[in-house]
C-alpha cells in the first residue's frame, strides 16, 4: 500500500468520524427524524456534494451511527462482564447479570439520544439494513452466555410459583432466538431470559424518557432491585460466599 494512499484512507477516516461527531450531536438538537446531510456538511463548511462521497443519503448515515451505538453498548456490556469474570466470580451468575444491567443503564443516561436512536421510536422512512444486526446482538450475546453458563452449571433454577408452560406457538421463535445468539438452554429458560432482556431495556426507557419522574426518586436503589427480580426470573442467585481457607 502506497504512503499517499495511507494518508488519503486516515484523512477520510477522520473526517467520516468528524462527519458521525456532528451527527451524534445533531440527534440532541433536531432528533433521528431531523438528521440532515445538508445540515452537518454547513456545520463542517463542506459543500453539500462533498458529503455525499462519504455517506450517499441520510440514511446511510443513519446505519452508521446506529452500528456505532449498538457496538458502543456491546463494548460496555462485554468489559462489564469481563471485569465480573476477571474478579473470580465467574460463578456469581446474579452479580454479572446485575453487571452488565448497571452497564447498559450506565451508558443510555451518558448517551441519551444515541440511546433514543437504538431503543426509541422508530425513524419514520427508516428500516435498517441487516448490516446492524451483528452490532446488535452484541449486548444479547454476553446476556446469553451468562444464562448458558450458569444453566450448565447447574445455577439456573426453575421459579417456585410453577410459571406457565411455553406456548406451542413460541417454540418456532425461541429455537430462531436459540441459534442467533448461542443460548443453548430449553425453551422455558429462553423464554424467561426474553422477559427479563425487555424488562431491562423497558427500565431503562422508563427512566431515560421520563415515566419514572415524580414516581421513583432512588432510581439506581430501584434499578438494582428490579434487575434483581428479573435475575431471579430467569432462575439466577447470588453465588455464596468464598469459603475462607484460614483456620480456626
Amino acid at each position: 500500500m502506497s504512503a499517499s494512499r495511507t494518508a488519503r484512507e486516515r484523512v477520510r477516516a477522520e473526517l467520516v468520524r468528524e462527519i458521525t461527531r456532528v451527527a451524534r450531536r445533531q440527534l440532541g438538537d433536531a432528533g433521528a427524524a431531523g438528521l440532515s446531510l445538508r445540515a452537518v456538511a454547513r456545520e463542517l463548511g463542506m459543500v453539500s456534494s462533498a458529503i455525499y462521497r462519504y455517506f450517499p443519503s441520510r440514511d446511510d448515515l443513519l446505519t452508521a451511527l446506529i452500528i456505532d451505538g449498538y457496538n458502543a453498548v456491546g463494548e460496555a456490556v462485554e468489559r462489564a462482564d469481563a471485569a465480573s469474570r476477571d474478579g473470580g466470580r465467574a460463578d456469581d451468575f446474579l452479580g454479572r447479570w446485575l453487571a452488565v444491567c448497571r452497564a447498559v443503564r450506565e451508558w443510555a443516561l451518558a448517551h441519551p439520544h444515541e440511546y433514543a436512536l437504538l431503543y426509541g421510536s422508530p425513524v419514520p422512512g427508516y428500516e435498517a439494513p441487516t448490516d446492524t444486526v451483528p452490532a446488535a446482538v452484541r449486548d444479547t450475546v454476553v446476556f446469553s452466555r451468562i444464562v448458558s453458563e450458569a444453566y450448565a452449571a447447574g445455577a439456573v433454577r426453575t421459579p417456585d410459583d410453577d410459571p406457565p408452560p411455553v406456548p406451542s406457538s413460541m417454540v418456532e421463535s425461541l429455537g430462531g432466538v436459540r441459534t442467533m445468539v448461542g443460548l443453548d438452554v430449553p425453551d422455558d429458560v429462553i423464554a424467561r431470559a426474553l422477559t427479563a432482556w425487555a424488562g431491562l431495556y423497558g427500565t431503562v426507557s422508563f427512566e431515560l424518557f421520563g415515566q419514572f419522574n415524580d414516581v421513583i426518586d432512588a432510581r439506581a436503589d430501584h434499578f438494582d432491585h428490579t434487575m434483581t427480580l428479573l435475575g431471579r426470573v430467569m432462575g439466577l442467585r447470588a453465588a455464596p460466599p468464598p469459603v475462607s481457607d484460614e483456620s480456626d
